[in-house]
Order: structure tokens, then C-alpha cells, then sequence
């Protein structure tokens, strides 16, 4: 069966990477969530996709110049204002503490390419072990140097490379670095990648599926997984072709 993991958590309909949009993937029935890390000021592990504040809070400025306690007055569902109310960006440990109440798995994107945040790898290995999560996290990220960093510190973790641009072999490239799976824009996986890279042993996880026919293609070709920014539409449709 083909998982779906909640892109930001249910990022089409909640405000992304917060507890509400994580809440809301486990509740339509999402098999994972993904999300993303970086560094606070004073060295706190925080989820956040952009570098900068701006986009999808009231706040402007670069996350690493921020301390955790400056971050958590920050509204959060700026691009669902009003929706829910305020919403705070929440640690990755705030996350796997939650994650320790139901059965999901979770994708950690380190957003570690514009800015590097040395230690950002030993820290969430850290925490993933600290919450004996070892069996249902993912470690993914563009900075392929950080995913080989990740394998040596911790063998036991899955690793995935995430890429934008065509690979030849792709099976080939994730394995001579250590990784268990990839990570591909949609774009850069052409169907017969996909099924050569399954047929080899190596799971495939695209992102972002967002439309239902795209999903019923690829759920009929066995892939892996989606990352989606709309599970509960990803449920529907993979329900629908099980009936």
C-alpha cells in the first residue's frame, strides 16, 4: 500500500508546520507527517520550513537570528489568520512528544542549504533517541553532505535525499550515500524511474501530490508514498480505489 505523509502536516488547509496542521493529518487518517528543522538562536531545534519568518508569520527576520522563547511569541497562522487562532512554532521535541501518543511516522526535512547550522544533525539524532523513535523517523534534506553526516553518526536511521533535478540512477546514488529511500520532485520522476528504483529495492517517495489524478497514477503504480499537502484527499482517493 502506497503511505501518505502529510506535507507540513495537512499544509493545504491548516497553517503549515504547526501542531494544528499535525493534529489535522492524524485525524484524516495520514500514515506520516513531514516536516522541517533548523536552528534557533540559542541552538534549539525548531520546525520552520523558510529561513526567513516573513512568509508564514507576523514576524519578519532570519529564524537563526531569533531565540526560542523570541520565537514563541510569533504568530505562526499568518496564512490562516483568524482561521484558528494564534498558533506558535512549535520544537521538534513539542513534536515528538506528540508523536509518542499515536503510531505515525515523520519525515525530518534539515533545512541546512542556505544556512549550514553546524550541530543541527547531532541534536535531532539526539532527540529522535531520547524519544527511542529510531523506528519511524526519516532524516531527509537537499545538503546530501548532512545525510552522510547523519548515516555515520546514527546507522540505524533511515536517510533520504531529497533532489529537484534529474538523476540517472537514482537507486544507485542513495544507496553509495548511505540512503534508504528517495526523495524526488515529482518532476524529476518520470514513471519509469519510479518503477526501476522499486524494482531495485528502493522506496519512492514523491512530493508534492496534490492532485487526485496524479495520486490514483501513482498509487496504482505501487510508489512507496506521497508527500501531500492535502492528506485527507489523499485518503479519499486511495479508500476509493481499495472499495
Amino acid at each position: 500500500m502506497t503511505l501518505i505523509f502529510a506535507h507540513r502536516g495537512s499544509a493545504g488547509t491548516h497553517p503549515e508546520n504547526t501542531m494544528s496542521a499535525f493534529h489535522e493529518a492524524a485525524r484524516v487518517g495520514a500514515d506520516g507527517i513531514e516536516t522541517d528543522v533548523q536552528l534557533s538562536k540559542d541552538g534549539e531545534v525548531i520546525i520552520m520550513h523558510d529561513e526567513r519568518l516573513d512568509r508564514t508569520t507576523n514576524a519578519s527576520g532570519y529564524v537563526k537570528d531569533w531565540t526560542l522563547q523570541q520565537l514563541k511569541t510569533v504568530d505562526a497562522s499568518f496564512g490562516f489568520k483568524g482561521n484558528w487562532g494564534k498558533e506558535k512554532i512549535p520544537t521538534l521535541e513539542e513534536l515528538l512528544i506528540w508523536l509518542s501518543h499515536n503510531q505515525l511516522l515523520c519525515n525530518i526535512e534539515l533545512k541546512n542549504t542556505f544556512f549550514l547550522y553546524p550541530g543541527l544533525e547531532e541534536k535531532v539524532i539526539q532527540l529522535v533517541r531520547a524519544y527511542e523513535m529510531e523506528g519511524r523517523i526519516i532524516l531527509s534534506s537537499f545538503n546530501h553532505y548532512s545525510l552522510v553526516n547523519c548515516h555515520q553518526l546514527a546507522p540505524e536511521l533511515e536517510t533520504a535525499p531529497l533532489y529537484r533535478d534529474g538523476l540517472y540512477m537514482p537507486w544507485v546514488y542513495a544507496k553509495a550515500i548511505g540512503g534508504s529511500a528517495i526523495h524526488p520532485n515529482i518532476r524529476a520522476a518520470p514513471d519509469a524511474i519510479i518503477q526501476a528504483s522499486l524494482s531495485m529495492g528502493m522506496p519512492v517517495r514523491p512530493y508534492t501530490i496534490n492532485k487526485a489524478a496524479e495520486m490514483k497514477r501513482l498509487y496504482g503504480m505501487g510508489c512507496s508514498a506521497i508527500i501531500t499537502d492535502f492528506p485527507k484527499v489523499a485518503v479519499r482517493v486511495r479508500e476509493g480505489l481499495n472499495m
